[in-house]
């Protein structure tokens, strides 16, 4: 049976001949792996505030970062393991089969990415933008590399797959600048066309948001038995879309109430013949 102090003398020498091989690389791929990150957060952090200084497009900047901030990791840790002694170009070989299996497996992502490239690319949309896609409205927040986040009037946060968003029919309402509210609001025809026509551009003219060198419309668009039928169309800036929208539509509801024109009225139609019963009431009589 082996002595204690054998053991601890074998144990020491394998620990002192392992430590005389590998230390020093060791010890030299840890100086390298700290120093690598902190350069890559330098470097990132140096060319954020550069393109910050050029007015680089703010679209593109969390891109760019994003992926310079990939590539230098991956060197670093490439160099990392040539100091270890690991040959690099099995190392990439294997990288790139593996790389191969994931983009097989992550078709979606993949789809995203290029999606990503394409928007930031053709600028269909920018950071500031009010959008409509998807189902959704609301405006960028941001472009990233897979999605696009966009903030809903309500705040809420909507995260949207830049693959599909790339690929698929989508309104930019902020686009020119300038934009039109479409609204439609109804009468009863037992008032005149001209009365609620006077009430309705008086609510526009107040409108703070209703831009003032523009021509905004109120046409009769249906008649029934019961009401006009208005579109009411207000040019203002992308910006206060939705401020105009229920500015307007509260104001006409004030000005119709204090102009006294009337809603549509309900009307109800009875079928037959009726005669006074003998208690004053109305009885039907069968056809």
């Amino acid at each position: 049976m082996e002595s204690p102090a054998f053991s601890l003398q074998s144990v020491y020498d394998q620990v002192a001949a392992f430590a005389t091989l590998y230390g020093f690389k060791i010890l030299l791929a840890i100086i390298i792996l700290v120093i690598g990150l902190w350069l890559t957060n330098q470097v990132v952090r140096m060319l954020s505030a550069v393109m910050s200084k050029r007015h680089v497009d703010r679209d593109v900047q969390p891109f760019l970062l994003s992926l310079v901030n990939v590539l230098l990791k991956v060197l670093v840790l490439l160099s990392v393991a040539s100091t270890l002694g690991v040959e690099t170009t099995s190392f990439v070989a294997i990288i790139g089969a593996a790389g191969l299996a994931v983009g097989l497996a992550l078709q979606g992502s993949l789809a995203n990415f290029a999606g990503g490239v394409l928007i930031l690319t053709f600028k269909p949309f920018r950071v500031g933008d009010l959008i409509s896609a998807q189902g959704f409205t609301g405006t960028v927040e941001a472009i990233r590399i897979f999605d696009t986040v966009l903030i809903t009037p309500d705040n809420r946060t909507i995260v949207l797959p830049n693959g599909a968003l790339s690929t698929s029919p989508m309104t930019n309402i902020s686009g020119k600048g300038t934009i039109r509210v479409d609204m439609v609001f109804a009468a009863g025809n037992a008032n005149s066309v001209d009365s609620i026509k006077t009430s309705i551009a008086r609510v526009i003219d107040t409108c703070p948001y209703a831009q003032k060198d523009r021509t905004h419309d109120i046409l009769v668009t249906k008649l029934t038995e019961l009401a006009f039928h208005f579109d009411v169309r207000v040019w203002t800036s992308s910006d206060t879309y939705w401020e105009t929208y229920y500015y307007i539509h509260e104001g006409i509801a004030r000005q119709f109430a204090k102009d006294g024109i009337k809603g549509p009225e309900p009307s109800i139609t009875v079928m037959g013949n009726f005669s006074n019963a003998s208690n004053g009431l109305l009885t039907r009589q069968a056809a």
